[in-house]
């Protein structure tokens, strides 16, 4: 056969959210997409912030010579300038354009931050509930994925996590707000495993580094905040996109940042800017630069979100579910009365689709993404309720 075995094992692993999606587009076809409540994908459905489309239409009008040519591989210097003054504020520590670099994408930022760290064999810990593409990307670089359990609630386990560190941990990947649960990591806990962090890297003598993916950053829900990464650990690296704050997920717009101090800056900003350019990426799209540059403090309006939140909530609590309420991103994980995937087919029977929680590294759970109309989420009520009384009967 072409395709590899690795690949063939790697598409069996990655089919549930695939699974799930064919599956949505067979319903609606059958039944009509209105009878159908598909939670299966985290595709962002606010609409875009009104500067969006006013910036994009100026900037698209420019027709000055070499407008879209190639730039620095690692972006335009004046547009991580002002990204970079945004996030010096939010972060609580002074950053430079030097520091910062254009992406494809989060996805491009881990995907080039794991190319410039890691050696064949070197382990990264990542935390569950996990975004499910962590271990493949990982893997991409020669690098080994190893699976620490968050509590009870979806918050940091510190000891586990030290537990799980060897003389072959390079770095943790930490996503909050979190995909699939919506759990933001408090402060304490991200200040602990800094201090945790700090004592293994010098017990091993050698740097581990924290990556922190922070797409949803900006969809919080009722006064919460997301704690500074930079305040709370020096070898870290912030890996973000205009995905979900601006709703632009396909026009695959990011950055990362390297904390000031972070061990052997010039030398990884060195190997970041080369891999961004050999992984095929070569830049950030030149036009989505230019646009986002002009946005910084634009976002979604997230009350649409959290009117979601709170109606699926209610939904959720009154059919019997037990569940952390998310605080933010657009995911709710409660548990489920009966196996993960057993449920999911239940749920499906009620026209239902949502994503069995061993795809994240939790089974016993769904993830249910309410980026959807709220029609559709309340049509579901029914449906859950009875999918919970057919899992409790058997």
């Amino acid at each position: 056969m072409a395709v590899s075995e690795k690949m063939q094992l790697f598409a069996t692993k990655s089919s549930w959210i695939r699974k799930m999606f064919e599956e949505g587009a067979r319903m609606k076809a059958t039944h009509g997409a209105g009878n159908v409540f598909d939670f299966s994908l985290g595709n962002p459905d606010a609409p875009p912030p009104p500067q969006y489309n006013e910036v994009i239409q100026e900037i698209v009008r420019d027709t000055s010579p070499g407008v879209h040519a190639y730039m620095p591989n690692g972006g335009y210097p004046w547009v991580r300038e002002a990204i970079a003054a945004r996030m010096s504020a939010e972060q609580g520590v002074t950053i430079s354009h030097g520091d910062m670099l254009m992406t494809c994408g989060a996805a491009g930022g881990l995907n080039i931050t794991l190319k410039a760290l890691l050696n064949p064999g070197d382990e990264v810990i990542i935390l569950a509930p996990y975004f499910v593409e962590y271990g493949f990307y990982i893997d991409n670089h020669g690098g080994v994925a190893k699976v620490v359990a968050t509590d009870e609630e979806f918050n940091l386990d510190i000891k586990a996590i030290e537990a799980a560190i060897t003389d072959k941990t390079k770095a943790i990947i930490v996503n909050s707000p979190n995909n699939p649960c919506g759990q933001i990591y408090s402060e304490d806990s991200l200040w602990a495993l800094g201090e945790m962090l700090t004592m293994a890297s010098d017990r091993f003598d050698s740097a581990i580094y924290l990556i922190s993916d922070e797409p949803y950053r900006k969809i919080v829900f009722d006064g919460h905040e997301v704690p500074s990464i930079f305040a709370a650990y020096r070898n870290s690296i912030i890996v973000s996109s205009y995905s979900k704050d601006l709703s632009l997920p396909g026009e695959r717009i990011g950055y990362l940042a390297v904390h000031p101090s972070i061990d052997d800056k010039m030398s990884l900003l060195d190997a970041l800017t080369l891999a961004n350019r050999i992984l095929g990426f070569v830049n950030a799209p030149a036009l989505m630069q230019r646009v986002v540059a002009e946005l910084q403090d634009a976002s979604v309006d997230t009350s649409i979100y959290a009117r979601r939140k709170e109606l699926i909530c209610t939904i959720l609590d009154e059919a019997g579910f037990t569940f952390t309420p998310p605080k933010g991103a657009f995911y709710v994980f409660p548990k489920t009365p009966v196996d993960d995937v057993k449920f999911v087919s239940l749920l499906l029977e009620e026209k239902i689709l949502t994503v069995p929680g061993i795809g994240f590294g939790s089974p016993n759970h769904i993830r249910i993404a309410f980026c959807v109309p709220e029609e559709i989420i309340a049509g579901s009520a029914d449906g859950f309720k009875r999918a919970v009384a057919k899992a409790r009967s058997l």
